[in-house]
């Protein structure tokens, strides 16, 4: 257990809080490398027993650049590492056990730049960074669940500083690997010259699963394959930084730390500028930079994100970073090939597509090609990048290269290709495909991890990494026979204990300082053809104390890592502050079909969401009012609660039983597999939003969980107390509806008036249209409207209740019903005031001019031809049979109009849309 820091918050904790550090700060655990003090902590001496034998000279998880030596002619890549490994002895620096060594000169900068509070204020600071996080909404889903709560990002408090020196190191040798790395998939889509000089096996480039045959022979736009590569780096104990895996298909961690970066500088503005940190912003730009210059066509080019969707673990990255780079986020369903060329599909038609940053796996993204049950690419997108008319980042083909096994032939290849030596070193790696590797790893298979050679693919080469330290002899055993049955598919890797830096944990006491193994992810991202730059920071992962392995997947968290710079600090930013009034084009992001039909549905269901709490609240009120004799009151509540599926049908009415059928209502609040419950609505619209969450501001996404959460909260502590009482039910709805209204407000008032809003704003109005005149039409139908428990009871369910009274006093009559809810053009919730804004955002969201109305607004009753004396005019049978029949037409037209809305904007079914700028 690690020690709780208790003094941590005395006086002293002001004044000197370096020095505190230091002496409070427990050190790395023994043979890691620590890096607040930038050494090894040592590892205890082992005395043998008596009689017993020597223990081995070297620790076989510590490696030196030798292990990377290309293998001489007539040795195997087996016996080169070997032979390396038996030659690196155990390297660290002893420290007198009576005091701590002192912290580095970056760590002690650090904690004196804390600022006034100190140590004293950190308690603060990691509760406003978690606020914080949650607040903007940053998540990453473990198991993207559609229907579960989204897991907050995990975030430590402490960043990870990397010195200049060993910044130096890292740099270099990423640039010269992703070059290496480059040219290796260029010869494999090419010429294969190095399967010929056998520099590597076939076995890791044609059999790999990921290799992309409909691919060979394609030249990528700028002769480059890899735009964006990650690399996972380990510090060792002899300081030194070690490659342990690379990402080419869709690394994932550019948006995520931006945010990192950002959450971490607010939390300590004045020892960020005192270490002289490295930014960003310039890599990004000089990134898409280079993506533009080598479209293939466009000016300027359309560069857009691929993403799965909103259910991806990284869904929140996707949308952060598409935003920030200030390119479209579309999903496969956005885009579609036309005569080998990619094109998104907008409302306004096909827009063409030049470049795609993809962060999507590569078997999926082609189901023609591919594989043919994947619903998130593009059918026919191999065809236009072998016709050459898309730039893809990076280019699909790349997964044979994130094989661990290919670590152990890179020293080769880099002479072979560049003629260099790699300078930045991997743990020794072992592809038991090769006889010589196999017999020479058995023996170690107890110090090692064990990986699949071809991880991400399905079938009997898929396992899940395992440290041989962590398996008793029998599962050893068994794991050799599997290894020496199907060499090919297994991968030993070396293992070595990672560095542990500083964290700030909260889980004991106050809080305390606590050392946690790292792992550091670093990107190179290409700035044009055949140039790449490193990224100065990066995406450090934190294990958790238990853990082996560093992953977000299994419950690890992150880091900001601020790398240091001798030299000036580069403060380029993505902004523009050189615009002229004369040179400004407003550019306008293109609504998707797939967006424009999620802000549809968004508007949708929040109005159904505000129909079904205010049809809930009422007819719970009313239950328990006075009116409960009323019998055409409790039949159209029952009519509309049916139809609004706020009860089940085998439900007795409320006429038969109101106890029977409140506790049905309230039952079934809750219930989000129920359409028209509460809770499903709401749950609707935060699923609806999250496919949009790029154009909501970060308040109203707020909102939007907030509120199912609360909902969903206030039901389920009410079901399990057996029983949901109208009063408490009551709260929660009204609790519901001020949520509510606080989404219409983002919506109405904070959103850009675009073809996207006005969708959202038509949907609403459809949804607004169809439930009011309902509601009307069974209030005549039954009777209900003429009672004056009834009357009222539908000015309510009008929300004009107010309006009603002042302009009317106490006269109620159909005259004054119809002009108020039917006829009033300043009634926001009046038939003629939905009708009329329909009309005219349907006009709008087609391009006509201001007042111009289109062929699909006609399909809507137009209010100028209602008048209050043919409305009101009687038949034989003293029914009002023009208002019968108008209420019938509104509620008719409002989902025909939906339909062709959806035929002709998402399902791009309509002769209208053509492809533009082909």
């Amino acid at each position: 257990m690690e020690p709780l820091n208790e003094s941590l918050f005395d006086a002293q904790a002001l004044e000197f809080p370096a020095a505190l550090a230091s002496a409070l700060a427990p050190p790395a655990l023994p043979g890691h490398f620590d890096e607040l003090r930038g050494l090894a902590t040592p590892v205890a001496p082992v005395r043998p027993a008596p009689g017993a034998a020597p223990p081995p000279a070297a620790a076989p998880q510590l490696y030196d650049t030798a292990a990377e030596r290309p293998a001489a002619p007539g040795q195997s890549q087996s016996q080169t590492q070997s032979q390396s490994q038996s030659q690196t002895q155990t390297q660290t620096q002893q420290a007198p056990a009576s005091e701590q060594p002192p912290l580095t000169p970056a760590w002690n900068a650090f904690f004196e730049q804390l600022g006034p509070g100190g140590f004293n204020d950190l308690p603060r600071r990691a509760a406003s960074l978690e606020r914080q996080i949650r607040d903007n909404g940053v998540t990453y889903n473990v198991y993207a669940d559609a229907n579960g709560p989204q897991r907050p990002w995990s975030l430590d408090l402490f960043p990870l500083i990397v010195s200049p020196e060993s910044w130096s190191q890292i740099e270099a040798g990423v640039l010269q690997r992703v070059r290496v790395l480059d040219r290796v998939m260029a010869d494999a889509y090419g010429p294969q010259q190095l399967l010929a000089e056998g520099l590597i096996p076939p076995a890791l480039v044609r059999g790999h699963p990921g290799y992309l045959r409909a691919l060979h022979g394609v030249k990528p736009p700028g002769d480059t394959w890899l735009h964006i590569a990650a690399f996972d780096l380990a510090r060792g104990p002899d300081g030194n930084w070690w490659v342990v895996s690379q990402r080419t298909q869709a690394p994932s961690g550019l948006g995520y730390l931006l945010e990192n970066r950002l959450a971490i500088t607010r939390q300590f503005p004045q020892a960020f500028e005192a270490l002289h940190v490295q930014r960003l912003a310039a890599t990004y730009s000089a990134m898409m930079e280079g993506l533009q210059r080598m479209c293939p066509a466009g000016v300027p080019p359309h560069i857009a994100l691929l993403t799965p969707g909103p259910y991806n673990e990284t869904y929140f990255e996707h949308a952060y970073l598409a935003r920030y780079l200030g390119i479209t986020l579309v999903e496969g369903s956005d885009l579609t090939v036309r005569d080998q060329r990619l094109y998104l599909k907008t409302l306004q038609g096909l827009r063409p597509v030049h470049g795609l940053i993809k962060r999507l796996d590569d078997q999926f993204l082609d189901p023609l090609e591919l594989r043919p049950d994947s619903t998130l690419g593009v059918p026919g997108l191999l065809q236009a990048i072998r016709a050459g008319n898309v730039l893809v980042a990076n280019m699909p083909g790349s997964a044979f290269l994130e094989s661990p096994a290919l670590l152990g032939f890179l020293p080769g290849l880099a002479r072979r290709l560049i003629d260099e030596k790699l300078m930045l070193p991997a743990l020794p790696t072992w592809w038991c495909g090769e006889r010589a590797a196999l017999e020479s790893v058995l023996p170690q298979l107890g110090d090692s991890a064990i990986k699949p050679t071809y991880p991400g693919f399905d079938g009997r080469t898929s396992f899940e990494a395992v440290l041989g330290s962590q398996l008793g002899r029998r599962e050893l055993d068994e794991w050799a026979g599997r290894i020496v049955r199907e060499g090919d598919v297994h991968t030993v890797q070396g293992y070595m204990p990672l560095s542990q830096m500083p964290t700030w944990a909260n889980d004991m006491g106050p809080g305390h300082i606590a050392p946690r193994a790292v792992m550091l992810r670093v990107f190179a991202v290409s700035d044009g053809a055949q140039s790449w730059r490193v990224l100065p920071g990066g995406l450090a992962r934190l294990t958790e104390p238990d853990a082996q392995f560093a992953s977000m997947q299994r419950g690890g968290s992150s880091a900001d890592v601020w790398v240091q710079t001798h030299g000036e600090v580069d403060r380029t930013t993505l902004l523009q502050p050189h615009s002229t009034p004369a040179s400004l084009a407003r550019h306008r992001a293109p609504v998707t079909s797939r967006a424009a039909e999620n802000m549809f549905w968004l508007g949708r269901y929040t109005e159904r969401a505000e129909n079904a709490v205010r049809l809930a609240r009422l007819t719970l009120s009313l239950l328990g009012g006075e009116d409960q004799s009323s019998r055409p009151l409790l039949e159209w509540l029952h009519r509309m609660a049916l139809r609004n599926a706020l009860v089940p049908a085998e439900v007795p009415s409320a006429p038969q039983s109101r106890r029977v059928f409140e506790r049905a209502l309230i039952a079934e609040l809750g219930d989000v597999a129920r359409g028209g419950s509460v809770g499903f609505s709401l749950r609707c619209i935060r699923q609806s939003a999250a496919a949009v969450r790029e154009r909501l501001s970060q308040d109203n996404w707020n909102q939007i969980v907030r509120a199912e959460a609360d909902f969903l909260r206030r039901a389920a502590e009410q079901a399990d107390e057996g029983s949901f009482a109208a009063s408490a039910a009551l709260r929660a709805l009204e609790s519901a509806s001020t949520a509510l209204a606080a989404m219409t407000g983002a919506q109405t008032d904070r959103m850009t008036r675009d073809d996207a809003w006005r969708l959202l704003s038509i949907g609403r109005h459809i949804e607004r249209l169809g439930f009011l005149a309902n509601a009307l039409e069974v209030g005549f139908d039954n009777g209900a409207v003429h009672e004056v428990s009834g009357f009222e009871a539908m000015v309510a369910l009008f929300d004009s209740t107010i309006t009603f009274h002042a302009r009317y006093q106490q006269r109620r009559d159909v005259a004054t019903m119809v002009d108020l809810l039917v006829l009033d053009t300043e009634n926001p919730r009046s038939l003629a005031w939905v009708t009329q804004t329909l009309r005219g955002r349907i006009a709008r969201l087609a391009g006509s001019a201001p007042g111009k109305l289109t062929a699909l607004s006609y399909e809507l009753p137009d209010p100028a031809s209602w008048t209050l004396e043919h409305l009101c005019a009687t038949g034989p049978d003293a029914d009002y049979p023009e208002l019968m029949k108008l209420l019938a037409s509104c509620e008719t037209a409002a989902y025909h109009v939906s339909d062709a809305i959806g035929t002709r904007y998402f399902t791009l079914t309509s002769e209208s849309l053509r492809s533009v700028g082909a």
